[in-house]
C-alpha cells in the first residue's frame, strides 16, 4: 500500500471494503484503457478528498463521443454510464487489450454513489458534455452541452460513494492508501510518456522499472533484472523477501493480485532456464527442483493480453490460456545470465546445500563397538571403545594392498589397527552431485567406520567421539597413488574440514618404489625424481642391483613385516599450517579453477619431488611437490605430442607393432597383451584394446590415415565406433602406410624411454609429415584440453614443400576422409572456425532427403533425433515430421523424411540446416599439444604447427643422412675385412685349422684386422641398431664393447670361396655407390623422396577406395538384377546346370563351378592359398645380359647338380657325419677341386688375386672419410656401375660350371654356391643382393645356417668356434 507520510509503497496489513475499492478500480482502469485507444494521451489525474468524500479521475486523450445514439435516442456518455450492459467489447472476434469487457464496472460505480458526475470534451465535434447522476443512479440530470475547442479532449469522472451501502461513514485511511497505491500502479503501467498526478502532485515514476524500485526501497542491494519485449510484455525479476514465491502483476492495467496464467507462464520460463544453468554450474544441485528455485523469486509482470478472462468480476486472477495471449514472453539468455550473477543463485544454492546437509546426516556414522554390513573391513579390536582415540584405520589401495597391511599387522597387533580396502580411486566430491556423494558406497562406509557426523566440527577433544582417532592412507608410491591420497584429502576438506586441522589425525604409510642394493649396501627411494637424481650422481647406477616396486603388491609378506617393524620410519603425519592449505586443495580439485591449475602446472620445475626424510608432511608441500606429478602425468596421458600426434598409449601400441614387425593379422586382445609386456603399460588392457581399435578405425570422422588395418568389425558411423566387436574376435596389423609415414631408418634417431631397465617407446616418433594434423586429436587433462581437427595429407605435403622451398604455407581447412558434406570457413568473435554441413535434397513439397550428416553426428544418434521430431517428449509440442525411411549402410547415410508441406516451408524459411541439425562447428581455437621439449603449447593454426615441425624434422633428416653414411662406411670396412680374410685363407697365408681361438685372435690382431660388432647386413636393420645419441653416431665401431672377430670366424665354410670374394667385391662397389649417392643428397632431398613415396601410397589408397566403391556398386547392380524376373530365371538356369553337371560329370566339377563362380561360389569364405611362384630363371636372365659361349659349354666335365630335394636329405643328416677339422675340410675341398682341373685352371686364370688384394688393402687401410656437405659425384657414382657391367661376362663363364663351380673346396653338394653368381647377374642392374636371397631360399648347406638368407649372415654357427657366437 502507499504511505502518505513516507511517500512510498510499504507492506502492511490493511482493512478495506472490496466493493468500494473495486468501483474505484473500474473507473481508474477505464482511464488507463484510454491510453490504449489513444496513445497521444498525456496525463492522468486522480484526486481523493477525504473530507468531502469524493473521488475524481480525469484522463487526457480522446473524449467520449458527444452525439446522440441512433438506436437508443440518448447521448453516448449517458448510454455508457447510465445504462447497464452497454460496452464496445462484446465482439469476441475482435482482439482488444483493454481492461473493461462486460460494461458493468462504470455503471456499478454510478449505482453505488450518492453523486456521479460525467464530464467529457469531444474536440472532434467541439462539444463539452456534463451530466450528473444522484442517489445511486436513480436521479438523472439533463446533459449540459456547450462548445469547446478542437484541441480540448479529456474525460473526468467524479463520484461520491454511498458509504452507507459499504458499511462505512467516510473514506478510511486504509482505503485511501490502497487507492493511492493503484494510482502508482497506473504510473508504472503508462507512466513512461504520460504524466500521472495524485491530489495535484505529479508522481515521479516514469515506467515499470521505476515502479519496481518502489518495492525495493530499503533493500537497495536486492538485484533487479528488467526486460521488455515489444509493447506487450514488461518483466522484472528480483529476490524473494519471504523465501516463498512472490508476484506483482498487471493485465491491461488491471492489478491481478492473485496472479494467473500470465505470471505462471513467465515464472515457469525463468525457473526452468535458471535451473538448467544452476545444475550445469553446480553438480551438487542436480536434484534441485523447479519449485524450489521458484520459491526464491519475486516476479513483476505487466502484460497486454488479448481479450483477457478472469475467474471473477474482481479480476484478481487471469485464467486465459497462454496460447491465447496473442503474444509470448520468451526468456532470453541475457536475462538468465544476469540472474546467474545475483544473490538469487547464491540463495538457491545455500538452501540446496542446507537441504542436502540435512539429507546427508542420514548416512552418518556413530561411535559403537560392533560394526556390521561392511564385510571387507578388518576392524580394530578397540575401535569404538574407550581407547578408540588410539586406534588407526588403514585405508589401502585395493585388496592386494590390504593383504600386505594385514601381513604387517602381525608385527604391531590388531587391537589398535583396522584395515579397509578402497576400490580404486575415491570420488572427487568437490564437483560431484548430491546424489553421487550420498549414494557412494565407499564414502558411506568410511563415514560408518570412522563414526563421522555431517556438519560437526572436530577438535582434539571431540575426536574422541569417533571410532578411530587416526586415519592412515596406504597406497602405491606411483602417480596414481598420490592421486588417491589427494582425493581422500579432498573429501575430508569438502565435508569435514576441521579433521584436517586436528594434529596427528591424517597419516600416510610410505613404501619404496625402487630399492637399490650393492653388496651389503641398500638404498631405498620413495619417488622417481629422487631416484633419477641419485642415478645421475652415481654413474647411472652401475654396479647396483635395482628392484622396481610397481605397487604394494610387489612387496612380499616378509617385506611387509619389515615395514611395520619400522613403522615410525614409514609413517608420515600430515600437518595443517595455514588456510592457504585449504585453498591449494580446492585449486587442485575444483573444476572452476582451471586457470589457477594452469598457472600451478606451469610453475613446475624439473626434478621436483617430496622429500620423505622428515616425519611431517605439510599439505602445501604434498600438493606442490607430489600431487603435481600426478597432474603432469595425467596431462601427458591426455594431450598428444605435436611431433607425432600420439598420446603415450597410442605411441606404446605403435612401438610394439613396429618392434614385432606386425605384417600379419593378430588378435587385438593378443596385441594388447604384447603391448603391455613390451612397452610397460601399467593400466588396464581394456583401455589398451580401445586404443588399438581407435587407431584402426577408418569410418567418417575418425582417421584420415589409419595406421592399423581393421580386419574385422572395428565399428562404424552407425554408432560412432561403439559397435565394434570384442577384442577377442577382431584382428589387426600394420597398415602399409604406417612405415611410409614413420620410416624404419629413423628408428635409430629416436630417444627411447626406459622402464625398469626395459627399453620402451620413444619420447616421440618422427613422421614424414605432422600426423597430429592428419588424424587430429582430442583430450581433456588437468588444466588443459585440446581439439585439433583433421586435415588433408596432400595439403600438408604441399605446405611442407612450400616451407622447405622458403615459401609461405597456404591456409588449410579441415578435411575428413569419405566425408561428402561441405566444410566452410567463418569468423566467430574474431577467431577462425569452420562449419561442417551435411547434404540434403528437397524432393517435393513434403519430402526431404538427407544423404550426409555433420561430422561426428552418428547415424544412430540422428535417428533418435528424428524419432523425437515424430513424437516429441513434450506433449504440448506438435510433431514436426510424419515419418522417415532409412536407406543408409554402415558407410553411407540416406534418410527420406516426410512432413506436412507447411512444416517443410517453415524449415526452408528458418533454414533446413538449423531445423534438422545438419551443421556442426569445428573450432581451431583450442589446439594444445606438447612440443618437442614436452612443454604444453597452444597453436593458433595448423600452419603454425607445421612451421614448428619442419625445422625439427629437417634436423632429423640430417642426422639420418649422417647415420646412413656411417652405416654404409661400416659395411665397407666389414666387407674389406671379410674379403681379406677369405683371400688369406684360400691363399694359405692365414691358417685357421688346429689353432686355439686365442691364437687366431692374436694373429688377426697382428694382421691388423678390425674388430667389429656382429650386426645384420641390411642397412635399415643396421641403422636401427646404431646408438641414437649424436655423439655415438660418430664413434668408431671398433671401439664398441661388443666388437670382436666373430663376424669373421663365424662365417660358414661355404663362404670361403672365390665366388664369395667376387660377391663381396661387387657388394663393396654397390656400397661405394650408396655412400656417394648419400653424400650427393641434402636433407631436403631425402625429405622430398619420402614425400614422393607418401604421395604414391596415397594414390594407392585412393585407388583402393575407388575400387571398393566400384565393386560395391557392381554388387548392388547384380543384386538388383537378380530381383527381376529375367534375373531369377537366369539364376535358376545356372543352378540347374550346376546340379546336372555334378550328377553326370563329377570329374569336371571344378570346371562347372568355375563357370558360375560369381553367383554361387563360397570362395569369399575360404582362406585362399597363395600360388607358388614359378621358380626364377636365372640362366635365361643371364643370357639376356651376356649370351653363354659355346666353348664354355663344351669344357664342362662335371656331372649335373643333384635335385634340391635330395640335397635337403643329405643336409638333414649332417649331425651324423663325423666332425672334421678346418684343415681336413679344406683338404677335402682341394681334393674335389683336383678332379675338375680344367675348370679350376680356368677359374684361377680368370681371377686376379693381386688386383683384388690391392683393392681390399685400399679399403682396409684408407683413412676414414669425414661426413661433410654433399658433393657432385656423378662421374664417380657411374664408375661402380660400369665395373659391374664389365664383370658380367666373367660371371657368365661360371654359369656353365654349375655342377662343379665350387669344386676347388672338394664339395659336390654345395649347389647353392653354384646358382649364386647367376642370380646375382640376373638382377645386377636392380638389386643383386635380393636376387641372391631369392635363390638361396631353396637350398641348405647345413643345419647351422637355417636362417641364412645372405652370403655373410653373421648369426650362423661358426665353423671356427665350437660354441654359438651371439
Amino acid at each position: 500500500m502507499f504511505s502518505a507520510e513516507e511517500q512510498k509503497l510499504i507492506q502492511k496489513t490493511v482493512a478495506f471494503t472490496p466493493g468500494l475499492y473495486k468501483i474505484f478500480d473500474e473507473i481508474l482502469v477505464n482511464a488507463t484503457d484510454n491510453k490504449v485507444r489513444d496513445p497521444t494521451m498525456k496525463e492522468l489525474r486522480v484526486d481523493i478528498d477525504k473530507l468531502e468524500g469524493t473521488i475524481s479521475v480525469m484522463n487526457g486523450g480522446k473524449g467520449i463521443p458527444v452525439e446522440m445514439h441512433k438506436e437508443e435516442g440518448v447521448y453516448v456518455p449517458e448510454l455508457i454510464f447510465g445504462h447497464l450492459l452497454t460496452s464496445s467489447n462484446y465482439n469476441d472476434n475482435e482482439k482488444k487489450v483493454t481492461g473493461g469487457r462486460n460494461g458493468y464496472g462504470a455503471k456499478l460505480a454510478n449505482i453505488f454513489s450518492k453523486e456521479f458526475i460525467v464530464e467529457t470534451c469531444d474536440g472532434s465535434r467541439e462539444r463539452q458534455y456534463k451530466q450528473v447522476f444522484k442517489n445511486n443512479m436513480s436521479e438523472k440530470g439533463k446533459p449540459e452541452i456547450k462548445k469547446c475547442k478542437k484541441t480540448d479532449n479529456w474525460t473526468r469522472i467524479t463520484f461520491k460513494p454511498d458509504f452507507e451501502k459499504f458499511g462505512m461513514t467516510e473514506l478510511e485511511d486504509d482505503s485511501i492508501a490502497l487507492m493511492s497505491k493503484r494510482v502508482y500502479d497506473a504510473a508504472g503501467i503508462i507512466g513512461h510518456n504520460t504524466k500521472i498526478f495524485l491530489n495535484g502532485e505529479q508522481i515521479k515514476v516514469k515506467g515499470f522499472s521505476d515502479y519496481v524500485d518502489l518495492y525495493l526501497q530499503g533493500n537497495e542491494n536486492a538485484p533487479k533484472i528488467y526486460e521488455a519485449q515489444g509493447d506487450r510484455w514488461q518483466v522484472c525479476v528480483t529476490v524473494s523477501q519471504t523465501q516463498q514465491f512472490q508476484q506483482c502483476s498487471f493485465v491491461n492495467g488491471i492489478c491481478t493480485m492473485k496472479g494467473g496464467t500470465h505470471v505462471e507462464s513467465v515464472a515457469k520460463g525463468v525457473t526452468d532456464e535458471l535451473l538448467k544453468k544452476i545444475q550445469k554450474k553446480e553438480k551438487s544441485c542436480k536434484n534441485l527442483k523447479a519449485f524450489q528455485v521458484k520459491n526464491h523469486l519475486w516476479i513483476f509482470v505487466n502484460a497486454q493480453i488479448e481479450n483477457p478472462a478472469f475467474d471473477s468480476q474482481t479480476k484478481e486472477n487471469l485464467i486465459t490460456k497462454a496460447s491465447n495471449f496473442g503474444s509470448k514472453f520468451t526468456v532470453s539468455e541475457k536475462l538468465i545470465k544476469q540472474l546467474m550473477n545475483t544473490q538469487i543463485v547464491e540463495n538457491i544454492m545455500s538452501w540446496a546445500q542446507f537441504k542436502q546437509s540435512k539429507d546427508m546426516k542420514k548416512t552418518d556414522g556413530a561411535k559403537r563397538l560392533r560394526l556390521t554390513g561392511i564385510p571387507k573391513l578388518d576392524d580394530a579390536n578397540n575401535a569404538g571403545g574407550r581407547n578408540s582415540k588410539d586406534c588407526t584405520l588403514i585405508l589401502t589401495e585395493g585388496d592386494s594392498a590390504k593383504a600386505l597391511a594385514v601381513s604387517g599387522l602381525s608385527i604391531v597387533g590388531r587391537d589398535n589397527y583396522g584395515v579397509f580396502p578402497l576400490r580404486g580411486k575415491l570420488l572427487n566430491v568437490r564437483d560431484a552431485s548430491f546424489d553421487q556423494v550420498k549414494n557412494n558406497v565407499e564414502i558411506n562406509h568410511i563415514k560408518q567406520i570412522l563414526g563421522l557426523q555431517h556438519g560437526k566440527e572436530y577438535d582434539v577433544e571431540s575426536i574422541k567421539t569417533l571410532r578411530y582417532g587416526k586415519l592412515m592412507i596406504m597406497t602405491d608410491q606411483d602417480h596414481d597413488g598420490s592421486h588417491i591420497k589427494g582425493l581422500l584429502i579432498n573429501f575430508l576438506h569438502a565435508h569435514f574440514p576441521s579433521l584436517l586441522k586436528v594434529p596427528g589425525f591424517l597419516l600416510e604409510f610410505i613404501t619404496p618404489i625402487i630399492k637399490a642394493t650393492k653388496g651389503q649396501q641398500t638404498r631405498v627411494f620413495y619417488t622417481i625424481p629422487e631416484y633419477e637424481n641419485w642415478k645421475v650422481a652415481n654413474g647411472e647406477g652401475k654396479g647396483w642391483s635395482l628392484k622396481y616396486y610397481k605397487g604394494l603388491g610387489t612387496s612380499t609378506a616378509k617385506e611387509a613385516k619389515e615395514y611395520f617393524a619400522a613403522i615410525d620410519l614409514h609413517r608420515k603425519t600430515f600437518s595443517w599450517e595455514t588456510d592457504g592449505d585449504g585453498d591449494l586443495i580446492d585449486m587442485a580439485f575444483s573444476k572452476k579453477r582451471v586457470e589457477d591449475r594452469k598457472t600451478w602446472l606451469s610453475a613446475y620445475e624439473e626434478g621436483t619431488f617430496l622429500d620423505q626424510a622428515g616425519e611431517i608432511i605439510k599439505y602445501d608441500e604434498f600438493i606442490n611437490k607430489e600431487l603435481i606429478l600426478f597432474s603432469l602425468a595425467d596431462l601427458m596421458r591426455s594431450i598428444p605430442n605435436v611431433v607425432d600426434g600420439f598420446k603415450p598409449s597410442q605411441r606404446k601400441v605403435m612401438f610394439a607393432c613396429f618392434k614385432r614387425k606386425l605384417k600379419t593379422d593378430i588378435k587385438v586382445a593378443q596385441l594388447a597383451g604384447y603391448v603391455s609386456e613390451h612397452s610397460a603399460y601399467h593400466h588396464g588392457e581394456a583401455s589398451l584394446a580401445s586404443t588399438i581399435v581407435n587407431l584402426a578405425q577408418d569410418f567418417v570422422g575418425t582417421n584420415n590415415i589409419n595406421l592399423l588395418v581393421p580386419s574385422g568389425q572395428f565399428g562404424t558411423r552407425l554408432q560412432g565406433g561403439k559397435d565394434h566387436a570384442s577384442p577377442r574376435y577382431i584382428f589387426t596389423r600394420l597398415a602399409q602406410l604406417a612405415r611410409v609415414v614413420f620410416p624404419e631408418c629413423d628408428d635409430a634417431l629416436l630417444n627411447y624411454n626406459d622402464d625398469d631397465g626395459q627399453k620402451i617407446e620413444p619420447t616421440y616418433y618422427l613422421p614424414v609429415i605432422p600426423t597430429v594434423l592428419i588424424n587430429g586429436a582430442e583430450g581433456i587433462g588437468t588444466g588443459w584440453s585440446t581439439s585439433i581437427p583433421n586435415f588433408n595429407a596432400r595439403d600438408i605435403i604441399s605446405n611442407v614443400r612450400k616451407i622447405l622451398n622458403d615459401e609461405e604455407p597456404v591456409q588449410m581447412q579441415p578435411w575428413y576422409r569419405h566425408f561428402k558434406g561441405e566444410i566452410t570457413e567463418e569468423i566467430f568473435k574474431g577467431e577462425r572456425r569452420f562449419v561442417a554441413s551435411g547434404t540434403y535434397h528437397v524432393r517435393d513439397e513434403c519430402t526431404l532427403e538427407i544423404t550426409e550428416l555433420p561430422l561426428r553426428t552418428w547415424t544412430g544418434d540422428y535417428k533418435e533425433f528424428l524419432e523425437e521430431m515424430i513424437a516429441p517428449k513434450d506433449k504440448k509440442i506438435a510433431a514436426f515430421i510424419t515419418d522417415y525411411k532409412e536407406y543408409h549402410t554402415d558407410t553411407a547415410v540416406h534418410f527420406v523424411i516426410t512432413m506436412p508441406p507447411a512444416n517443410l516451408a517453415k524449415a526452408e524459411e528458418q533454414g533446413i540446416e538449423k531445423i534438422f541439425k545438419l551443421q556442426s562447428k569445428i573450432s581451431c581455437s583450442n589446439m594444445h599439444a606438447f612440443n618437442e621439449h614436452s612443454i604444453i603449447t597452444k597453436y593458433n593454426s595448423a600452419e603454425e604447427i607445421m612451421k614448428s615441425f619442419v625445422p625439427l624434422r629437417l634436423k632429423a633428416y640430417k642426422d639420418r643422412r649422417e647415420m646412413l653414411i656411417k652405416v654404409a662406411e661400416s659395411e665397407l670396412k666389414r666387407l674389406a675385412n671379410k674379403t681379406r680374410f677369405i683371400l688369406a685363407v684360400v691363399e694359405g697365408s692365414l691358417v685357421v685349422n688346429k689353432k686355439k681361438k686365442a691364437e687366431l685372435v692374436e694373429e688377426l690382431e697382428t694382421m691388423m684386422y678390425d674388430k667389429l660388432p656382429k650386426t645384420k647386413t641390411s642397412s635399415a636393420s643396421a641403422a636401427a641398431s646404431i646408438p641414437t645419441d649424436e655423439n655415438d653416431i660418430a664413434t668408431d665401431e671398433s671401439s664398441d664393447a661388443n666388437a670382436s672377430y666373430d663376424y669373421l670366424l663365424s662365417m660358414p665354410l661355404w663362404n670361403l670361396t672365390l665366388e664369395k670374394v667376387e660377391d663381396l667385391v661387387r657388394e663393396k662397389e654397390q656400397k661405394d655407390a650408396e655412400v656417394a649417392l648419400l653424400r650427393s643428397k641434402t636433407e631436403k632431398d631425402l625429405w622430398f623422396a619420402d614425400l614422393d613415396a607418401l604421395e604414391e601410397n596415397l594414390d594407392t589408397l585412393e585407388d583402393d577406395d575407388a575400387t571398393a566403391e566400384e565393386e560395391m556398386q557392381k554388387q548392388v547392380r547384380a543384386a538388383a538384377r537378380n530381383q527381376t524376373k529375367a534375373g531369377q530365371k537366369a539364376l535358376a538356369k545356372k543352378k540347374k546346370a550346376i546340379t546336372k553337371k555334378k550328377t553326370f560329370d563329377s570329374d569336371d566339377d571344378d570346371d562347372s563351378e568355375s563357370e558360375f563362380d560369381n553367383d554361387f561360389s563360397d570362395d569369399d569364405f575360404e582362406v585362399s592359398k597363395p600360388k607358388k611362384k614359378a621358380p626364377a630363371k636365372p640362366k635365361a636372365a643371364a643370357a639376356v645380359v651376356a649370351p653363354k659361349p659355346a666353348s664354355v659349354v663344351s669344357t664342362a666335365s662335371a656331372p649335373a647338380p643333384a635335385p634340391a630335394a635330395s640335397k635337403v636329405v643329405v643336409d638333414s643328416d649332417d649331425d651324423d657325419v663325423p666332425q672334421l677339422s678346418l684343415a681336413e675340410r679344406l683338404l677335402q675341398k682341394s681334393s674335389a677341386a683336383m678332379t675338375a682341373g680344367l675348370m679350376q685352371a680356368n677359374r684361377q686364370d680368370s681371377f686376379n688375386f693381386d688386383a683384388v688384394a690391392k683393392m681390399v688393402d685400399e679399403v682396409a687401410y684408407a683413412p676414414k672419410p669425414t661426413i661433410n656437405a654433399p658433393v657432385a659425384v656423378k662421374a664417380k657414382a657411374s664408375a661402380p656401375a660400369a665395373a659391374a657391367a664389365k664383370k658380367a661376362p666373367a660371371k657368365k663363364k661360371n654359369k656353365k660350371d654349375s655342377s662343379d663351380s665350387d669344386c676347388s673346396f672338394g664339395s659336390d653338394d654345395d649347389d647353392e654356391v653354384v646358382l649364386k653368381p647367376t642370380a646375382a647377374v640376373a638382377v645386377a642392374a636392380a638389386a643383386p643382393r635380393a636376387g641372391r636371397n631369392v635363390q638361396r631360399k631353396s637350398y641348405k648347406v647345413d643345419d647351422s645356417s637355417d636362417d641364412d638368407n645372405d652370403d655373410d649372415d653373421d648369426d650362423d654357427e661358426s665353423d671356427f668356434d665350437g660354441s654359438d657366437s651371439e
